[in-house]
């Protein structure tokens, strides 16, 4: 009998460990995941990349990234609002982001002012570059929406809409009018039946409260950030307005590396109280070397591994922040290493969940079950330690198979 003839389209991940300790196979046909199965137990005629001393998890999502500013923090005077200067930045920042594991993004993109409309061109030409690398999605956010000045901007708003803004955003914070900004945000939102995302440092509970009342039965949802306000209240408030915002079903995007373009706080919201509260708290990346963040990463482990060390998440909470939070926040379907799930997955070298956190160097990324990114670390320690009893040459974050 002839031997069945390889698919192509398919790939096996062999001797992976998931986060629960297991090691398995698991194979992938085009964007879904096939089988899952023990280890050596799944040997189609396939490719078949060797895992072995790599984490498999679900592959985290950047919900809350400035790819019209990303990579200016050095630049003299203000970052060029030119199409193909934008196109350029965003999509470095983009492929700096995937290396890191994201496979989904949404960027933020300033409209009306001196850029117009010019920014989010050139990050609609970014999304077209990189399709079949990693999903992004363009927030069109005006300064401002009321008053004379607002009315301009409500117009180029519209016409971002129509340009292929997927999403709606605001600066409430920023308007002389917040209340009006945000009902003119959803009004528009709900016309067009698009999601809202508006910025917001959350210092003010009452305006929160507010923000939360008329956003509550607004669908498909709302998500606001960063938030960083929301920590310098008294207990009490802190823990009212969190009933507030899970009420009204929003969901927090916080910023645990940083600020961003636009706000004026830093740091992260309360993250343990809004989740006892039953509110959806996701973590994103926010400013990327730019004039709000000049040494910005792009590395959603490093907004995990914060959110685990200074805001007292579980590694496994921390993690599921910057994936699964992060995704369902980007309206994009769970993933989990099981079959039928989307084949979105990220392979770190290591053994455990809390170590990866920590120590994450090599990564290989699988987006629509292809493999779309590979970092490798080679660790080397060199001199008279043999005598002490280490190694005189050691190596870690190899790539699959030992390969550096």
């Amino acid at each position: 009998m002839p031997e069945s003839p390889v698919d192509a389209s398919a790939l096996l991940l062999g001797g992976a460990r998931l986060a629960d300790g297991r090691p398995v196979d698991v194979l992938l046909d085009g964007p879904r995941i096939e089988a899952v199965g023990a280890a050596s137990s799944l040997a189609p005629r396939v490719g078949r990349l060797d895992l072995r001393g790599y984490l498999l998890l679900p592959a985290p999502a950047e919900p809350h990234a400035h790819a019209d500013t990303a990579l200016t923090g050095t630049t003299e005077g203000p970052p060029s609002h030119r199409l193909e200067d934008v196109r350029h930045r965003a999509t470095e920042a983009a492929l700096l982001q995937l290396g890191h594991g994201a496979t989904a993004l949404r960027a933020h993109v300033r409209i009306g002012d001196v850029q117009g409309l010019g920014s989010l061109e050139g990050v609609l030409a970014a999304r077209r570059s990189l399709r079949g690398l990693t999903d992004l999605t363009a927030v069109a956010v005006p300064r401002l929406l009321t008053g004379v000045a607002g009315a301009g901007h409500l117009a180029a708003l519209c016409d971002a809409v129509d340009m292929g803004a997927d999403v709606i955003g605001g600066c409430p914070d920023l308007d002389p009018d917040p209340a009006g900004c945000a009902e003119a945000v959803l009004d528009l939102a709900a016309s067009r039946g698009r999601p809202v995302d508006l910025h917001t440092d959350g210092d003010d509970p009452a305006r929160i409260a507010r923000l939360a009342a008329m956003a509550g039965g607004f669908r498909p949802g709302v998500r606001i950030g960063p938030c960083a306000g929301l920590s310098r209240l008294s207990a009490d408030e802190a823990a009212r307005t969190a009933d507030r915002l899970a009420a009204a079903g929003v969901t927090v995007i916080c910023l645990p590396q940083g600020g961003c373009s636009g706000a004026r706080l830093r740091g992260a919201p309360p993250v343990r109280l809004l989740r006892a509260a039953g509110v959806r708290v996701a973590a994103g990346g926010g400013a990327l070397r730019d004039s709000s963040n000049p040494v910005g990463r792009g590395d959603p482990l490093e907004a995990a591994y914060l959110l685990a060390s200074q805001e007292g998440l579980s590694p496994e909470e921390a993690y599921e922040a910057v994936s699964g939070a992060a995704r369902t926040a980007l309206g994009l379907p769970e993933v989990r290493v099981e079959a039928g799930c989307p084949a979105e997955l990220l392979a770190v070298r290591g053994d455990g969940l809390a170590g990866t956190l920590s120590l994450a160097y090599s990564r290989i990324v699988v987006h629509r079950g292809r493999v779309v990114a590979r970092t490798s670390a080679v660790r080397e320690y060199l001199g008279s330690g043999a005598a002490a009893g280490l190694p005189r040459q050691g190596r870690t974050g190899s790539g699959p198979g030992g390969e550096p």
